[in-house]
């Protein structure tokens, strides 16, 4: 079973204080939504307030087109997996994947058949009678979990359920998570400030900003083309390069500055860009190094010094020094610290934007 959630203009306040100011989202059935920001951002906010957890102080909710702003939690065909897993500790597996039909009062034949069922698809098979006391993280994350699918919701609400997990552990289990999702049909909604995990799960993604929606897309539309510096520094792109730059019919030129030799990009101006200041947005692995002196008149070239250097694995990873900025770039090769290089970025891998629209 899944349903259409749709969010109309929803505000939620704490006492005189604002947190979503009018949100409006339509998550289609069976679709797999990422809630995605920094803390403080309103996510989770919004995940109570769905749940019932929190009233809204304004705008609707509505499941299957039917408005359930009002309703108490256990009326909103729901279920929450927990960040801590709420579970009970006094009670076994088996008794506490069962608790929420026991609650419906279902028959204890017909709770016993589905807690297998479900015990079946998460790989719990045999471990029914053990207390979740003497379980493993990734096992009481699938507890939790099978206690929220055995009551059949029609849309599954996850608050962040993979964050007490070993890296190991949570990168298996959010794969399981996906692939029940989708075999279920279910509607998910899940709460997570870790990008990877949200690229990997979501169908679509929503980055939240200061209690409003700041994109929406799928994951390689959020990654590929964040519409604001805000979005692009969360995504990844944290190299920040201001540039004075004018338009140039499909290339922008882009004039010596401080840090940066002028070069002409064959790249599309930002929408209504005529002339002025622009404000370079760069991963460092969409980067590399090149010598000091090197020029490349179809890339942004950054020249400065290396100051820091370190080898997370794979590649080399650089602090280098232009003027008094400092960039992170990738690079296969080991060099020197203090070495001139230049920081090479591709057009192709700079995200442009008006200086008005950036904070910094």
């Amino acid at each position: 079973m899944s349903a259409r959630l749709e969010i109309d203009r929803v505000e939620t306040a704490y006492g005189n204080v604002r947190v979503l100011k009018g949100v409006s989202l339509d998550v289609a059935p069976g679709e797999f939504v990422a809630l995605l920001g920094s803390s403080g951002c309103g996510k989770t906010t919004l995940l109570r307030t769905i749940a019932g957890f929190l009233s809204a102080t304004a705008g609707e909710i509505r499941v299957g087109g039917r408005d359930i702003s009002a309703e108490p939690p256990d009326k909103r065909g729901m279920a929450m997996v927990f960040q801590s897993y709420a579970l009970w500790p006094h009670m076994t597996v088996a008794q506490n994947v069962g608790y929420g039909l026991r609650l419906k009062k279902w028959p204890r034949e017909k709770i016993a058949a589905r807690v297998d069922e479900i015990l079946a698809m998460l790989k719990l098979d045999g471990l029914g009678a053990r207390n979740v006391a003497q379980l493993s993280g990734g096992q009481r994350q699938r507890v939790a979990l099978g206690r929220a699918l055995a009551v059949d919701p029609a849309i599954l609400l996850l608050d962040e359920p993979l964050s007490n997990l070993d890296a190991r552990i949570r990168e298996d289990v959010r794969h399981e998570i996906k692939a029940l999702q989708k075999n279920l049909g279910i509607t998910a909604i899940h709460v997570t400030h870790d990008r990877e995990e949200a690229m990997v799960m979501a169908d679509r993604i929503v980055i939240l900003d200061a209690g409003q929606i700041a994109q929406v897309g799928p994951p390689e539309t959020i990654y590929n083309a964040p519409n604001s510096p805000f979005v692009a520094a969360f995504m990844g792109a944290t190299n920040v390069v201001r540039l004075s730059a004018s338009r140039s019919g499909d290339s922008i030129d882009i004039a010596e500055g401080p840090g940066n030799r002028a070069t002409v990009l064959r790249k599309a101006a930002p929408a209504g860009f005529e002339r002025g200041e622009l404000v370079a947005h760069f991963r460092s692995e969409a980067a590399e190094l090149a010598d000091g002196a090197a020029r490349d008149a179809g890339a942004l070239m950054l020249p400065g010094r290396i100051v820091q250097a370190s080898y997370p694995g794979g590649i080399w990873r650089y602090s280098v020094a232009v003027g008094d900025s400092q960039y992170m770039v990738d690079d296969p090769d080991r060099r020197d610290i203090g070495a001139a290089v230049a920081v090479r970025v591709p057009a192709d891998a700079l995200h442009l934007y008006p200086a008005a629209m950036s904070r910094n």
